[in-house]
């Protein structure tokens, strides 16, 4: 994953978005009743990468995603289906969590590049992957 940038969807605008700093909000989870913090970034996958050889707009492959997912973190609050359906090239993602630093430490994706490295484990002679961060 490639080209990381902040993406202020509409929706941010209305009452039910606290605004808490650049690119980060404050509104009700979708799946319960918690308050949470999300933000939006926008990517691009390369499928020349470990784990994003069929990746597209409208499929999100699952190691890349579980990989940010893991070491942030975070969670997934929306998946902007109607804007990965018509986009070619860029992804759009909203990211969750009940901890602002987590969003933070997220945030400092934009510009750098995130990507899975696969390894096989000596012991027990499975494969496995590293994220790495450029």
């Amino acid at each position: 994953m490639k080209n990381f940038q902040n993406y202020t969807p509409e929706k941010y605008s209305k009452p039910d978005y606290e605004k808490i700093e650049e690119g980060i909000y404050r509104t009700k989870c979708p799946y319960d009743e918690d308050m949470i913090f999300v933000t939006s970034l926008s990517f691009e996958m390369e499928r020349e990468c470990y784990g994003e050889e069929d990746a597209s707009p409208r499929n999100l492959t699952q190691v890349p995603i579980e990989g940010i997912l893991d070491e942030f973190s975070v969670f997934v609050t929306d998946f902007y289906e109607s804007l990965n359906q018509t986009s070619e090239t860029i992804c759009y993602q909203e990211f969750g969590s009940l901890n602002l630093a987590n969003l933070q430490q997220l945030r400092a994706l934009i510009g750098k590049r995130f990507y899975a490295v696969p390894y096989i484990d000596e012991e027990d002679g499975e494969e496995y992957y590293d994220m790495k961060l450029e």
